[in-house]
């Protein structure tokens, strides 16, 4: 029914963006319809089995939003320290309590040249022609927030040579660490290639003392100072000052490198278990709605199904 519901609310039908379905082609609709009795038994099979699918699939979910803190708390905790031995100092940094004695706090625009970008002006349609350059935009967020990837290659979007030029926008290297900083703020990733950004992000370009990965680990375990810096309700964004007012600790690149290193081995296992609670929880799904298919359309006979592998044999 829902593939069906689908195909006459396509866009196909009067050319809509937004898939709709008219009360003419709502009317026509034909299903079966048991007797009471029968209809009843169905509604209370399925309220059982479904009630059974949804409890399995919140522990699920509750499993994966553990194991999302217990990434954050691994990450945050290599970042800052917490790991070592020997003594500790406060920072004042806000965000955390105790970094290590030898590690010092540096400003992070003295250590990574700052950077930003813009959107090249959309009057001009002759800069939107033959774009190939690289350019993140709000449209790449969504990606940014998976923390299981480090790397951008791929932009949704890209813009011209000839845009690039007459506008603010620049292009920043490969290995730039790049921060979302308006709409949803604090995603971050790295540059997998050259690319330029829109005015919604901030980059740094790190320095030899810093290395792009432990400032990107860095940055993601800082989700509390950019919930405490941003302005705004709907459309929230951090003001530049705060970004260059922003310091970090900076341990050697030696240890930064052992740090990164460490993290990926930990996250790792991390993500593998993650990746199977998001398995479970999607099949879980799909045998719901394959098992209310089935029901309202007598494929199986809820008098006597158990509730146990009544998917088996059924198709969608």
């Amino acid at each position: 029914m829902t593939a069906r519901l689908r195909g006459i609310g396509s866009s196909d039908q009067g050319n809509v963006r937004t898939p709709r379905i008219n009360y003419a082609d709502l009317g026509s609709i034909s299903i079966p319809i048991p007797p009471l009795q029968e209809q009843s038994r169905i509604a209370d099979f399925l309220d059982a089995e479904t009630a059974r699918i949804e409890k399995i699939a919140a522990t699920a979910k509750r499993g994966r939003r553990l194991l999302d803190e217990r990434r954050w708390a691994t990450v945050h905790s290599f970042v800052t320290g917490a790991d070592r031995s020997g003594p500790h100092y406060d920072p004042m940094l806000g965000w955390v309590r105790q970094i290590p004695d030898d590690w010092p706090v540096v400003r992070l625009k003295h250590v990574a040249d700052l950077g930003s970008g813009h959107t090249p002006s959309r009057t001009h349609a002759e800069y939107w022609k033959d774009c190939t350059i690289p350019w993140i935009s709000l449209f790449d967020v969504g990606g940014m927030r998976d923390v299981r990837q480090t790397r951008l290659t791929e932009t949704v979007q890209k813009i011209s040579e000839l845009g690039m030029e007459n506008s603010s926008a620049c292009l920043h290297p490969a290995g730039t660490v790049v921060l979302s900083r308006t709409a949803s703020v604090g995603f971050s990733t790295v540059m997998g290639v050259d690319m330029a950004v829109s005015q919604h992000f901030v980059t740094w370009t790190c320095g030899n003392s810093l290395l792009p990965d432990y400032l990107l680990h860095t940055l993601r375990s800082m989700r509390q100072y950019f919930e405490s810096v941003q302005v705004g309700t709907t459309n929230v964004t951090v003001f530049m000052p705060d970004l260059q007012s922003i310091k970090i600790p900076l341990p050697s690149t030696t240890e930064q490198n052992s740090i990164v290193k460490r993290i990926g081995a930990i996250t790792d296992n991390i993500d593998l278990l993650a990746a199977r609670f998001d398995s479970q929880v999607s099949l879980l799904a799909e045998r719901r709605q394959a098992l209310i298919t089935a029901a309202v359309t007598g494929q199986i006979d809820v008098s006597t199904a158990s509730g146990r592998n009544v998917t088996e044999g059924i198709t969608s």
